[in-house]
């Protein structure tokens, strides 16, 4: 069975890889589909080819023929209103809705009107999640494009990267490209500002290096908080500390600190049991819903801990959280003594 769930993913995978370079191909060509969805978790993605698309379907400036919706209240009788009226002095009218929940909900009546739209009206839809059970997804996929935008794999990622280093005329080595996202995550958009941020700070520089990637890339709260189980796995109980009070002098909630602390066990611990049960690493990631990069390095932490730790750490912080909450701790001091107790050397 998960042989079968792999090879269904590897296959959605390479599906999806031929519908984006298809994508590419309408926008080089201008033969555009009447609808586009594109969907997933990869924000950047998703907004760079709604970007591409409006720029390449509407003139610049063109508030005629262009409409854009966002949000769960958008009204289905004025959007089927406006798709009904022709374009003003032009070859379409281009309507975008984005996150508006239709593919999830509500969106039956739309799924209607699209099997006898105009020819002159065109539909762009982003959305995060979508039903494919839902008649509106149906009606999308009979008569459009539907492209999933999902979180990029590792070697992508770094390829991508590459890109980017050598369009600059600039050098990164793989170790430091590793140790890059390491730090800033796996985000698309987040990547980009902090590639944007290292190639102005090595200007005067051919080669960029791991010091410049410490010298100017914020650390994502997430690997901040990776670093601090990782101090506590170490007893390094001063660097668990000074990683905490770090998160607390840039206005991170205790209690938000101790649930991310949490979650990292939690994860931790379904990783711990799904190599105790003989799963590799992208069966891992698939299982446990992370991102393919970050599966390997909680792979390599998971193995510092035994699952009985993980399990008295998970019961303990639910504990610590009743207390706060009771009044029995002030939240500040609770999650101190939380990174105390399991710091400490025995």
């Amino acid at each position: 069975f998960t042989q079968q769930k792999l090879l269904s993913k590897q296959s959605c995978f390479l599906y999806n890889r031929e519908v984006m370079k298809s994508l590419n191909e309408d926008l080089k060509t201008g033969n555009f589909k009447q609808i586009y969805l594109l969907y997933g978790e990869e924000g950047y993605l998703k907004k760079q080819y709604k970007e591409r698309f409006v720029k390449a379907m509407v003139a610049e400036g063109d508030t005629m023929n262009y409409a854009y919706y966002e949000g769960r209240n958008t009204d289905v009788k004025q959007v089927i209103d406006l798709a009904e009226t022709m374009p003003f002095f032009a070859e379409r009218r281009l309507i975008v809705f984005e996150n508006t929940g239709f593919f999830k909900n509500a969106g039956a009546e739309l799924a209607d009107y699209i099997k006898e739209m105009p020819e002159t009206t065109y539909f762009i839809f982003v959305e995060n999640e979508v039903d494919k059970r839902s008649k509106l997804y149906k009606a999308v996929k009979a008569k459009g494009h539907i492209v999933e935008l999902s979180a990029q794999d590792e070697s992508t990622l770094k390829r991508w990267i590459q890109g980017i280093i050598r369009g600059e005329k600039k050098q990164m080595a793989d170790s430091v490209i590793l140790y890059f996202l390491g730090k800033v995550g796996t985000d698309m958009e987040n990547i980009r500002k902090e590639l944007e941020k290292l190639v102005c700070y090595a200007l005067d520089r051919e080669t960029i290096t791991k010091e410049d990637v410490d010298a100017v890339c914020v650390t994502q709260i997430s690997n901040h908080i990776f670093d601090m189980v990782n101090a506590v796995a170490d007893k390094d109980q001063r660097r668990a500390l000074d990683l905490y009070y770090d998160l607390l002098a840039l206005k991170e909630p205790p209690m938000r600190i101790l649930f991310l602390m949490i979650r990292q066990y939690r994860i931790l611990f379904q990783v711990k049991a799904l190599l105790q049960q003989g799963y590799g690493k992208k069966e891992i990631a698939s299982k446990a819903g992370l991102h393919p990069f970050a599966a390997g390095k909680y792979m390599e932490q998971a193995k510092r801990f035994r699952i009985q730790e993980l399990r008295a750490v998970m019961e303990d912080g639910a504990d610590i959280e009743q207390r706060v909450k009771t009044g029995l701790l002030t939240d500040n001091l609770a999650v101190e003594l939380f990174i105390v107790k399991y710091s400490g050397k025995a």
